[in-house]
């Protein structure tokens, strides 16, 4: 069940980057259209093939987006976090969801509707432009990982993923996110056998630093 938007301040708004640069009066215009709602860990948030009736917007937790192969098995095709958004493809052309978006935990999340969001982007060429952009760094990023599937060998293709999720931490990259073997090897089109042999291997080697969930990529 969604929740109306009471509670949501506008320095919630202000920090969105999809909405940067709009001005209060519009940040309270789309608070009032907007609602909030939580998904628990596990559950679908949205499913490919249903109809597209709205924009999300992740506020806290971790969702994925998925989809699957002809035989069934998951492919992740993203991994979102606090800030990222989804659903905005549907409401641009109107075709039905593209892909599962399943939340990994505890999950809150913005919603707004199609009829309001297009309004925003009609009225704020700034969002528009700010959309753009995001959707063509999308784009490029997609471009990546088709080339990496292409050329790359699994230890290629593996490295490239870690750097991919890495963020840089006084110098050095470091992969924060916890994500399972199982998951890195749905990412990159492998087993999850090669996946921990590969891992194994950089880290018997120097090349990362396994600590929990944490990796350190040496010299990366």
């Amino acid at each position: 069940m969604s929740s109306p938007h009471l509670g949501i301040s506008l320095v919630v708004w202000r920090n969105l980057a999809l909405f940067a640069g709009l001005d209060d009066g519009e940040l309270e215009k789309l608070s009032r259209v907007s609602s909030r709602r939580p998904v628990e860990r596990g559950a679908f948030i949205v499913r490919a093939g249903e109809t597209t009736d709205s924009l999300y917007i992740l506020l806290a937790g971790r969702a994925k987006v998925t989809n699957c192969d002809e035989e069934g098995r998951e492919i992740i095709l993203a991994w979102l976090g606090p800030g990222e958004f989804f659903g905005e493809m549907g409401l641009i052309d109107g075709s039905p969801r593209s892909a599962n978006v399943i939340a990994m935990e505890h999950c809150e999340l913005l919603h707004i509707g199609r009829d309001d969001f297009q309004r925003c982007m009609q009225e704020n060429f700034v969002v528009a432009q700010r959309l753009m952009q995001i959707l063509v760094h999308r784009l490029r990023d997609a471009d990546r990982k088709i080339e990496s599937l292409a050329l790359l060998d699994v230890y290629g293709r593996v490295a490239r993923l870690l750097l991919d999720l890495s963020e840089e931490v006084d110098g050095r990259h470091v992969v924060r996110k916890k994500i399972s073997k199982q998951d890195m090897a749905r990412m990159i089109g492998a087993s999850r056998e090669m996946v921990s042999k590969v891992m194994r291997d950089l880290e018997v080697r120097g090349y990362i630093v396994c600590q929990g969930d944490t990796v350190t990529i040496v010299g990366g």
